[in-house]
């Protein structure tokens, strides 16, 4: 008996289908579907929630038009992505969503319970947390998702950057540090991580440097300064250093 090719979603970065290695071309109706329902990880979810929540602006019999259509227009390899029953739609048992391994990696990381060790943490657990969900989406309930997955992210990277200090990896502290500043700016937790990852591999420079930039930042686009935390960990610094740049 021949086995069914495995079907993969995208969430992270873009969306995208891929059943065996072939990449599915999905009308944007269709794709809008494949992406709510598996942001519902793996729940059963009623028809008529679906259709309001895809289209929450149309009367209740042209939102079930409208999902009537995207299910129709699923091309065949689409189609194994979803158990569609009369009332409800899921995910099919053996769709993998590149999601659902990052979240459960970042809440492994944030885990105290979990061992540093038994994490297996290196510079490249950084790109499994990197992409953003579902860029360039506008619909209420991808943003909601969006958001928290840019938090959960974010803490992990940041707890990430501590653990590999401890371990001596400082490459990749920085890379985890730095990816978090990158996705949040303004962000001053994330600051912290990355300057004291230079200051632990012994980049002085850079970290007063990045300091500078981020307090002229905080400055120039909400009329604030950086914490007394973040202020005295570069003050210390700055007294055994005084070459460095001035403090903001």
């Amino acid at each position: 008996m021949k086995s069914r090719p495995s079907v993969h979603i995208a969430l992270l970065g873009g969306f995208d289908l891929v059943v065996g290695d072939v990449p599915v071309t999905v009308p944007l109706g269709s794709k809008r579907l494949l992406a709510s329902i598996a942001l519902n990880y793996r729940a059963s979810v009623p028809r008529a929630l679906i259709a309001g929540s895809l289209w929450p602006e149309a009367s209740e019999p042209k939102a079930n038009t409208n999902l009537r259509a995207a299910l129709s227009r699923l091309p065949d390899l689409g189609r194994q992505a979803l158990d569609v029953s009369p009332s409800e739609v899921r995910l099919a048992r053996e769709v993998t969503v590149d999601l659902y391994h990052a979240r459960s990696l970042a809440e492994r990381i944030l885990d105290p319970s979990v061992p540093a060790e038994d994490l297996d943490l290196n510079a490249a657990t950084v790109d499994q947390l990197s992409a953003d969900l579902l860029p360039g989406w506008y619909d209420e309930w991808a943003l909601l998702e969006a958001e928290h997955w840019r938090q959960l992210r974010l803490h992990a990277l940041e707890k990430l950057a501590g653990e590999l200090i401890d371990a001596e990896q400082f490459a990749g502290a920085v890379t985890a540090a730095h990816t978090a500043a990158q996705a949040d700016p303004l962000r001053e937790s994330s600051q912290v991580s990355l300057i004291r990852a230079y200051l632990a591999e012994g980049n002085l420079v850079e970290a007063l440097d990045h300091f500078e930039r981020y307090a002229q930042r905080l400055r120039n686009e909400l009329g604030l300064r950086p914490t007394q935390q973040l202020r005295q960990l570069v003050a210390e610094l700055q007294q055994s250093h005084p070459g460095g740049g001035s403090l903001q």
